[in-house]
């Protein structure tokens, strides 16, 4: 089966925001190991706890852009993802 120009840029499109979700997640996650085991929960637990709500946030911006005009484009994901909040 052969995909049209149209879809292709579609999934790569799509497999975007996911890596860039993957990637928040991981981010969000080893912020917090720390943190987790010097109040006394497991790294594996404050990891998910962490990156869970963090991925939550991203996807919430991501269906408030999508709500809008059912049509999500390249530049509500950029202002999703630069909205949230990043350590540096």
């Amino acid at each position: 089966m052969k995909l049209s120009k149209v879809q292709k840029q579609k999934i790569e499109f799509t497999k975007k925001i996911v890596t860039r979700i993957v990637a928040y997640f991981v981010m969000t996650a080893l912020a917090m190991i720390g943190t987790g085991t010097i109040v006394g929960i497991d790294m594996w637990q404050a990891a998910m706890m962490a990156g869970i709500a963090g991925v939550a946030q991203v996807v919430e911006g991501l269906a408030r852009a999508y709500v809008g005009d059912g049509n999500l484009t390249a530049e509500e994901v950029d202002q999703v993802f630069n909205a949230a909040p990043v350590k540096k």
